[in-house]
């Protein structure tokens, strides 16, 4: 039981120091991936969605289509295919470390 626990705690600080280092590619500040709730603000803004779009994630269902499109929305200002992006909505603790530790850069203007 220790060993499960330990790899849930090492999976837990992967996926904190991914989004932090996502974070500061896009520009914003580490730190401010550890914020709830907040955090999704942010993450919507920087998929370049406007920044209510956060709300409509907790509306059950709703949020799955939205919860897709931000995260497609992610990829494509990285640079990566929307299949990527779909990945980072259903497979993020694999995903967000791929996109954190590759060379990809954040562009402001991605394509539509």
């Amino acid at each position: 039981m220790a060993v499960v626990g330990l790899v849930y705690l090492a999976v837990i600080v992967l996926d904190i120091v991914s989004m932090w280092m996502v974070f500061q590619k896009a520009g914003q500040p580490g730190w401010e991936a550890i914020i709830p709730v907040y955090n999704i603000y942010l993450l919507v803004k920087i998929a370049g969605r406007p920044g209510w779009w956060w709300v409509l994630l907790l509306i059950p269902l709703v949020n799955l289509v939205i919860g897709i499109m931000v995260s497609i929305g992610v990829a494509r200002h990285f640079d990566r295919s929307d299949v990527f992006g779909v990945g980072l909505f259903f497979l993020g603790f694999i995903f967000y470390p791929i996109l954190a530790f590759s060379h990809s850069d954040y562009h402001l203007a991605a394509l539509a």
